[in-house]
């Protein structure tokens, strides 16, 4: 009987790491090389100092204009897609049957929205929580009442 390999990516905004689980009483392992992270500066360092100004057209009146980008959520989707983008090719070429995503819930969607499809069919499971600092122990537990280990 062919083992089913199931990946779990356990990520937020600015860090990720794959695990993989073999087959039941097989536990979770750390992938390797699958762990990645980016500095992420504050919103404030990543933009002008001082947002532009604009007049008033009907007085004298001046306001600031606010960015229409958010610098620090664009680096966190940008990261996501990256992501994503590893788990698509690992997918291709059969690393994994079956794929768990772990993620608070608005990285979970940009996960989702950047999965190729052939990935998104292998989703087995989402959970919507931030465990990145959880220990491999720890996430046992957590993936126990979703996953069997």
């Amino acid at each position: 009987m062919k083992k089913i390999v199931t990946w779990i990516l356990v990520a937020d905004g600015k860090r990720a790491r794959i695990l993989h689980n073999d087959g039941r009483g097989r536990g979770l392992a750390a992938v390797p090389g699958a762990e990645r992270s980016i500095e992420l500066k504050p919103s404030r360092d990543m933009g002008s100092d001082r947002p532009g100004r604009t007049h008033e057209s009907a007085t004298s009146g001046r306001h600031a204009i606010e960015p229409r980008v958010d610098w620090h959520r664009f680096e966190k989707t940008k990261f996501a897609q990256s992501m994503a983008k590893l788990l698509d090719e690992a997918g291709a070429r059969g690393n994994f049957d079956r794929l768990v995503l772990v993620a608070p819930p608005r990285t979970l969607g940009d996960l989702r929205a950047a999965l190729a499809e052939t990935t998104r069919a292998r989703v087995i499971a989402e959970i919507h929580k931030d465990l990145t600092h959880e220990s491999i122990g720890a996430l046992t537990e957590h993936l126990g009442e979703t996953l069997t280990l």
